[in-house]
């Protein structure tokens, strides 16, 4: 009976330690969370030029487009982990796709597909900018080469100046978007309060063209209370500050993607508690704890 008991006892404590294993507690976590992708996040990885992911691409012609300009979309090379969230990104006023290209590959290497877009013309206003991201987020989940690699249910929109005022009146429109993050932008609706779908809004100290207390302010003020928000305002920036590669706006927009795209808590760590300012960071303001 008590050798029994002993090699009860052993598989029992056997069974604990395989269950308080980390390996095991990354399996479990990515089980109750089908769409984690990549390896657990440091403050080194979400500021990296590159992610996990070796990343393609491929061009969409104009010729080939309805509802928008056309554009190139950035994908993770692999197929081995399934499905990716996807986010498309539109330039602002006078400007095209060069403009905001080097987010492409640097979300993509995250785990997204992305498709930076040209607009009809570069003199869009944000309605038809937001149209046009709806559109392009179409084209790339239902007629795009790489539209079996995006899970059509896990999709964002991004955009700078009247871009990212088109964001807005993206996730407006479809409710369904699981992230927008308008980068310094403009837009002459200053009130939100119909978007239920978990906003950054990015905005700068210099803006001259789209200034922070008549924009990005009043945008994040508006947004529902209730609702996942953040409000990053960059230090010593510009309005043209998303035209150009940025550590500050690459880490944050990665992890709100990450965390309400692929709905991937281990991102939240960068989001909460609130970031203090500091060189790179004039003011973060936010909902804390998310998803709440």
């Amino acid at each position: 009976m008590r050798r029994h008991l002993a090699a009860a006892a052993t598989a029992t404590a056997a069974s604990l330690t395989l269950l308080l294993a980390p390996g095991v507690r990354a399996a479990d976590a990515s089980a109750a969370n089908p769409y984690e992708r990549g390896p657990a996040p440091t403050q080194a990885s979400v500021e990296a030029l590159r992610g996990p992911y070796a990343v393609s691409q491929t061009t969409v012609s104009s010729l080939a487009a309805t509802g928008f300009g056309g554009g190139t979309i950035y994908y993770p090379t692999s197929t081995a982990d399934g499905t990716f969230g996807a986010v498309v990104i539109s330039p602002g006023f006078t400007a095209y796709e060069s403009s905001i290209a080097w987010l492409g590959p640097r979300l993509a290497s995250q785990g997204f597909v992305v498709f930076t877009i040209d607009t009809l013309t570069t003199l869009d206003q944000p309605d038809s900018r937001g149209r046009q991201l709806l559109a392009a987020l179409d084209h790339l989940t239902q007629r795009s080469a790489v539209r079996g690699r995006v899970d059509a249910s896990r999709l964002g929109v991004m955009g700078h100046s009247m871009g990212g005022g088109g964001s807005l009146e993206a996730a407006k429109s479809r409710p369904s978007l699981k992230a927008a993050v308008p980068l310094t932008g403009w837009n002459t609706d200053k009130t939100w309060p119909e978007i239920t779908t978990p906003t950054l809004v990015v905005g700068a100290d210099g803006d001259t063209v789209a200034p922070v207390a008549t924009h990005s302010e009043p945008f994040y003020e508006s947004l529902p209370g209730s609702l996942d928000k953040a409000y990053l305002e960059l230090n010593g920036a510009t309005h043209f500050t998303p035209n150009t590669s940025n550590t500050t706006i690459a880490k944050y927009s990665v992890a709100w993607l990450k965390r309400f795209v692929d709905d991937d808590t281990r991102y939240e760590q960068f989001l909460c508690p609130l970031p203090r300012p500091d060189l790179t960071i004039e003011e973060y303001r936010g909902s804390c704890p998310l998803g709440s």
